[in-house]
């Protein structure tokens, strides 16, 4: 039997790290100041062996290098010239900034952003998708409260846990984190509202832990549209109210036109004009009031932008799921901030090479096979199009009957 008709002269890791610019990667390291200090273990070889790690979802620094010293060849054609030990590889994620791991990030994002929207647009996209943007945070939880500050207490000792949290916004077409914050997890999510970090008829969809006034406010005078769900309890004066009703006479929807009212500390007067749309789930049995500052809109309209709100959390599920985030390689903020950036790289390098493909493959399924032939000389391509292809061959080549020897006389 030949060889395999997918191999290819360089294993899959180096066709995944062929996204990245190794000049750019350490021109970067050293605009943030990664190289400062460093004889041998330069930003490179820092960044292609964490992506290793995050890949293969090692749990700790041992893991790491145990296998990098058996995968040391293969790594060593990839530019990892110097195989880490774990106190090289401990200096390192707590030296490096992560702001150079950022900057990775937002480069590569910047330079194949249109990759990312090969499968996403249909005749059937509304047009405001193209608009859409989705803001939402998730917390990372720490086992210490001294690193960043923690929200609530553990209800039977009494005492916090430390917790990071993830602020992402998503443009509803490319479905990867186009900007990203990290703060401690007791920071109010509003911050992300600015309006500077968007565009006049943008759209975005948010969770109800974004309400404030004030910030809604701001976003209404620069032209950008908000959709997110009411909190309980909020105090609003009605303007106009109308209700339609259903066959069965049960109320279908209803539009509400109000008035929001709040004082701030320094005495201003806040008033915020919105429009309340009220609908009946049929999932979940329940009336679902959703606010938003448009008033031309469908109410359809309203309910399918926040329904596109999931997509985030579909995102944050991904990322937890397929990538070590229980487990940190570090103790210091640096080196956890560090391990997030590589996990978002990595999550993008592999979402880009999903929508390279004509087969659907889940990102689950693909990230485990991924894992699974990471240092495998596979082609990408041809295995993931057709992973079958080989084993239809061995079939093929087990039903035709051995050769006939003649003999001669």
């Amino acid at each position: 039997m030949g060889k395999s008709t997918h191999f290819i002269g360089q294993p899959l890791l180096r066709q995944i790290i062929n996204f990245l610019d190794k000049d750019k990667v350490l021109s970067l390291s050293r605009k943030h100041g990664g190289e400062r200090y460093v004889k041998r273990f330069d930003g490179w070889q820092h960044l292609v062996v964490m992506l290793y790690a995050v890949i293969m979802r090692f749990d700790s620094l041992r893991e790491i290098v145990i296998a990098t010293l058996a995968e040391a060849r293969k790594l060593a054609h990839l530019g990892v010239t110097t195989m880490p030990r774990r106190s090289t590889l401990s200096d390192a994620n707590a030296r490096r900034p992560e702001a150079f791991f950022e900057a990775v990030y937002r480069d590569l994002y910047a330079t194949h952003r249109q990759k990312l929207l090969s499968d996403s647009r249909s005749g059937g996209t509304p047009k405001w998708m193209e608009k859409l943007q989705i803001i939402d945070s998730t917390t990372i939880t720490l086992f210490s409260n001294l690193i960043f500050k923690g929200a609530g207490r553990n209800p039977k000792s009494g005492k916090k846990k430390g917790g990071i949290k993830v602020h992402k916004v998503i443009r509803a077409l490319e479905g990867v984190a186009s900007d990203i914050k990290f703060t401690s997890a007791a920071t109010h999510d509003s911050f992300m509202l600015a309006p500077e970090n968007f565009e006049r008829g943008d759209l975005l969809a948010l969770d109800r832990a974004y309400i404030d006034y004030g910030k809604f406010e701001e976003l209404t005078k620069q032209g950008i549209v908000y959709v997110t769900k009411m909190k309980s309890g909020l105090t609003y004066k009605v303007v106009s109210d109308v209700m339609f009703m259903d066959q069965t006479k049960g109320m279908a929807m209803r539009i509400q036109d109000v008035t929001f009212t709040k004082k701030e500390k320094n005495g201003e007067i806040i008033v915020h004009h919105a429009r309340i749309v009220t609908y009946a789930d049929e999932e979940k049995k329940k009336c679902v009031s959703l606010l938003t500052n448009d008033f031309d809109m469908s109410p359809e309209d309203i309910i399918a932008i926040y329904k596109q709100r999931w997509e985030i959390e579909t995102l944050f599920k991904q990322i937890k799921q397929n990538f070590p985030l229980h487990f940190f390689y570090g103790e210091s903020a640096n080196a956890i901030k560090i391990q997030i950036w590589v996990t978002l790289i990595a999550n993008l390098l592999l979402t880009i090479m999903q929508r390279s493909l004509h087969r659907r493959w889940s990102f689950s399924n693909l990230a485990t096979t991924v894992r699974i032939t990471l240092m495998y000389y596979v082609d990408f391509q041809s295995f993931f199009e057709n992973p079958e292809k080989d084993w239809q061959k061995v079939l093929l080549e087990a039903a035709e009957p051995p050769p006939q020897l003649e003999l001669e006389f």
